[in-house]
């Protein structure tokens, strides 16, 4: 099995717990630790990130069967709480363990990632949209809880910054639907409302969204939507002025992603924002945010 000798399964010595991707904060939809936020913190935001993103590699890695991705994910969780103390390859775990200690930010955000990830791993299909959501709650809504812990800021935003995160996750899942499908057999489009259009899920694996595929995508969308409605109040709600920035940028990407998914076919080509899109949606954002 790549990466192992031998198998994590049982208790064996691993040699490599990773399985990395190559991908990296430049990959991703969304700003990651930006020049927004405050210097002093953005070395704590990249140990989160690089410990979100091995474990998140080890999740989607087609090569690695169900069981043996969860004794690696295991094996971080472990480490997050400070069993294991030492063990070669789980260093990304050691640091933001360490960073979280140091911050006062609680190791939870860090486990809630861990048993989202564990879900991906055996959970291929989502009944409805209020299970998708509970799903979202652990695999997107401690990004923004970690970092909203870490400038010290009140509770009362955790609502818009929930909404927020699982917005993007939900918009991420509709980019990638087609290769989720072909690739881990695993579809995020509630089943329900594939029924209600009379479509299968062996549609994701054609080179382009049927009629009914093209309804469930727009009622997906539609319902991330209202998600971005109440993400609106979180720039508001902040008082670190960097923070409120970059969430502001955040809001107008993901709603400028959101359009473009309406307009494309995410089945017949990725659907993907484009450099102006970034340009634009920071400047603006980034000004909406300072006079929040």
């Amino acid at each position: 099995m790549e990466g192992t000798s031998p198998s994590p399964v049982g208790g064996g010595i691993v040699s490599a717990i990773e399985t990395p991707s190559g991908k990296g904060a430049r990959d991703e939809n969304f700003p990651v630790g930006s020049c927004l936020i405050a210097p002093r913190l953005r070395p704590h935001v990249a140990k989160f990130y690089a410990f979100a993103r091995a474990i998140d590699d080890i999740a989607d890695n087609p090569k690695l069967a169900p069981d043996d991705k969860i004794a690696r994910l295991s094996a971080f969780d472990d480490a997050i709480v400070g069993r294991n103390a030492g063990r070669a390859g789980l260093e990304k775990a050691y640091r933001i363990r360490e960073s979280c200690l140091a911050t006062g930010v609680p190791l939870d955000h860090c486990r809630d990632l861990v048993a989202a990830f564990k879900q991906d791993a055996i959970k291929l299909r989502y009944a409805d949209w209020g299970e998708l959501m509970g799903y979202c709650m652990l695999s997107a809504a401690p990004v923004g809880r970690y970092l909203l812990d870490l400038h010290g800021e009140a509770r009362d935003a955790r609502p818009a910054s929930d909404a927020l995160c699982n917005a993007l996750q939900v918009l991420n899942h509709l980019q990638d639907c087609g290769d989720d499908y072909r690739n881990l057999d695993r579809v995020y489009l509630p089943l329900d409302w594939m029924g209600l259009e009379g479509e299968a899920v062996a549609a994701l694996a054609r080179p382009a969204s049927s009629p009914a595929l093209r309804r469930v995508l727009d009622r997906t969308i539609a319902a991330t939507d209202e998600l971005l409605i109440a993400a609106r109040e979180l720039p508001g709600r902040l008082k670190s002025r960097g923070l409120a920035m970059e969430s502001a940028v955040i809001v107008r990407l993901a709603a400028r992603l959101s359009e473009r998914l309406k307009a494309g076919d995410p089945l017949a080509r990725r659907v993907a924002l484009s450099p102006l899109d970034f340009a634009w949606c920071g400047i603006s954002g980034a000004i909406a945010g300072l006079a929040r």
